[in-house]
């Protein structure tokens, strides 16, 4: 067995040094950390240290749950994590179904180029665009005659998010799909002409359930990151005409428990985001097991 491995390892020893920075980045940066959990369950002081801080149970917890505020901010996430959860997980399908059917090479490059780049730049950079264009007094809002930039007005502000995002992200999004749809098998295409299917009828029958796998893996691990919007975004967007509708766990976080140095209260709070997450991973891996399809294990 010992020998086995070992010529195992020594085949594939240029994969295992691929896979070697990858090991490292999440050892140093996820599993290390994982230890500073402790300071939800204690009286920590910057001044101090994790050894030394005296444990005070689930002070920190009742503290969350007992503010006004945390609700505030916890149906906020929900409402707006499941807008992009409609919009935005089935906008890169589409996207890539759409630019499957393209048959001109270089336009289809040209088309994937452009809608690949707001992925690369930052929200920095993409919010002041934003606030450029949707200005009142220089932006298409004021072309269009509103008196109130989207940035402004609490009806609106939670589309604008989504929009937004759908624009940085669903692009780039299309890169798993369009490698699910590479590698689906021409003879079933094929076969499916022979039949007479046209154009729609090969996309429904044949090329999304052959990639209907990967879909569900995404949105198993789409829902795992349910109570997590986005920070920079909304960090970035949102001001304090519309802190009633975009005032989210992570910016609520970090304006009460690290601005203000309690750093118990937002360990205590990731926490919870992080328990909330593992929770709806487990059951929409099991549901989809039991529709029967894959799920992550």
């Amino acid at each position: 067995m010992k020998n086995q491995i070992v010529k195992s390892f020594h085949k594939n020893k240029y994969y295992y040094l691929l896979l070697l920075p990858g090991i490292i980045y999440f050892v140093l940066f996820k599993y290390i950390p994982m230890g500073g959990v402790a300071i939800a369950f204690q009286d920590f002081k910057i001044a101090g240290s994790i050894f030394n801080s005296p444990w005070v149970g689930l002070k920190w917890f009742r503290i969350l749950f007992e503010s006004p505020d945390f609700w505030v901010a916890l149906q906020n996430t929900v409402i707006i994590s499941f807008y992009k959860l409609l919009v935005n997980f089935p906008a890169p399908i589409l996207l890539a179904l759409l630019l499957n059917e393209l048959l001109n090479g270089v336009f289809k490059r040209i088309v994937q180029t452009i809608i690949y780049f707001p992925h690369f730049v930052s929200w920095v950079v993409l919010g002041s665009i934003l606030f450029s264009v949707f200005s009142v007094d220089t932006g298409v809002t004021k072309w269009l005659g509103l008196s109130t930039s989207p940035f402004m007005n609490p009806d609106v502000f939670r589309g604008f998010l989504v929009g937004s995002e759908m624009w940085k992200e669903a692009g780039w999004g299309t890169v798993i799909y369009l490698a699910a749809i590479a590698g689906v098998n021409p003879e079933l295409y094929e076969a499916a002409k022979i039949d007479g299917a046209n154009r729609f009828q090969l996309i429904r029958h044949v090329t999304l359930p052959s990639i209907a796998s990967t879909i569900v893996v995404l949105l198993i691990l789409r829902t795992g990151q349910i109570l997590n919007v986005g920070f920079d975004q909304i960090f970035i967007l949102y001001n304090p005409f519309v802190y009633n509708v975009s005032d989210i766990l992570d910016t609520y976080v970090y304006r009460v428990g690290l601005t203000m140095g309690r750093f118990s209260f937002a360990t205590a709070a990731g926490l919870f985001q992080s328990i909330v997450g593992l929770c709806l991973l487990l059951f929409t891996n099991w549901l989809v097991r039991r529709l029967g399809e894959r799920g992550l294990w």
